[in-house]
């Protein structure tokens, strides 16, 4: 099968995942299509399993998966993150407890690596899946790396609905406040929104001119991509930490643009590559590893939600926030973006009377929603992996 063809059947499956994620607003996420299509293929042997090696693309991904994390880095300006620091410790604090509960529990019923392999994908999404299952291929945990792979494909079905049903509560909240004091609360959300949301001129080491060009942006992500690998094979601490601190300090201090690989126009072919990763690490997969790990996956996504609820209800109880408000922020953990976003858009759709209620309950959501996303998705899940492999 040639290199075109291979990369062809297999991105027919990706773009058969978006195609059911829109047509349910992300409620069926991408992921779970793809893991679910792919493996029955390969299983039924319509696939052959080196289609991955003969599209080439795996290379791809392993090549930009540095070049994500310092991208992740450069996603949330450090004023965003002050501004919104009740949302981010609420989430620490959220995914803390999930974790420690898991590897606590967990082990109680099966072992350690177990509770490894569950820990950093349910709170977190694709990077802390790779991070993970790179780690138990280094410590010939093969066959462990199912656990993974199914977490991040069923967790989004656990963590939206009961983030939608939550954030509903507190829209209605909202919407009562809005009934008794319109006036007063119409000015704060406005004064807040204006703060959170105005442009920041980000300073820049370099001319605009060259920033613009979307080649040298690449080359300026791939110097702090082999920065990263470099560190961390001085170090053998995992290059994704290292990958996450330079996109941070780079972006502060100028030398990466926001929002860097989308600014270089290779954000999607580098997310691409990423699924044909995920995607080859289930080649060697069987239908008896899966039926093998689900009494422990099941484990897993009950005690690692568990955790995320109390630590959000507890989080919220420190900050004197509704908890159907901080609860959904630690939840973002299982789904991340587009979910935050989407689902704060369909609760202010269907809460607000008018357009002017629906911006408002929006504006009061959504930069918490998508803080608290970034702060596990891209970057809390991402340490907790890394780290935890390290214990292997």
């Amino acid at each position: 099968m040639s290199a075109v063809t291979a990369t062809l059947i297999i991105l027919a499956i990706i773009a058969l995942g978006e195609v059911f994620s829109i047509i349910s607003r992300a409620k069926i996420p991408t992921l779970l299509v793809v893991v679910v299509v792919f493996f029955t293929l390969l299983q039924t042997g319509v696939l052959p399993k080196d289609i991955l090696a003969a599209s080439t693309f795996t290379v791809v991904g392993a090549v930009l998966q540095p070049a994500i994390l310092v991208h992740m880095g450069t996603l949330i300006p450090l004023k965003v993150m002050k501004q919104q620091y009740k949302a981010v410790i609420i989430t620490l604090i959220g995914i803390t407890i999930s974790c420690g509960l898991m590897l606590v529990a967990v082990p109680i019923f099966f072992d350690y690596e177990t509770a490894v392999a569950g820990a950093g994908p349910l709170t977190g999404g694709i990077i802390a899946y790779l991070v993970t299952a790179e780690g138990l291929q280094a410590q010939g945990l093969t066959a462990l790396i199912a656990i993974p792979a199914i977490i991040l494909s069923l967790q989004q079905l656990i963590g939206m609905p009961i983030s939608s049903w939550m954030l509903r509560r507190h829209g209605l909240k909202l919407l009562k406040d809005m009934d008794e004091n319109k006036a007063f609360v119409a000015a704060t959300i406005e004064e807040e929104t204006d703060d959170e949301t105005a442009p920041e001129k980000r300073k820049s080491l370099f001319p605009e001119k060259l920033m613009e060009s979307h080649f040298f942006v690449l080359f300026l992500i791939f110097i702090g991509s082999a920065l990263a690998v470099w560190l961390g094979e001085l170090t053998s601490i995992s290059y994704s930490l290292f990958g996450l601190a330079i996109g941070i300090i780079g972006s502060a201090i100028g030398f990466f643009p926001d929002k860097a690989l989308e600014r270089s126009n290779g954000f999607s072919i580098a997310m691409v590559g990423l699924i044909f990763v995920v995607m080859e690490s289930l080649v060697d997969v069987t239908v008896a590893d899966i039926l093998a790990v689900l009494p422990a996956v099941s484990a897993i996504l009950i005690i690692g939600t568990f955790g995320l609820l109390l630590g959000g209800f507890l989080g919220s109880k420190l900050f004197k926030w509704d908890y159907n408000k901080g609860v959904p922020v630690v939840l973002t953990a299982m789904y991340g973006f587009p979910g935050d976003y989407l689902i704060t858009q369909e609760v202010s759709r269907s809460v607000g009377r008018n357009k002017e209620e629906e911006a408002m309950i929006l504006n009061q959501l959504l930069p918490p929603m998508l803080m608290g996303g970034f702060a596990s998705v891209s970057i809390g899940s991402v340490v907790i992996a890394s780290i935890l492999v390290q214990t292997l």
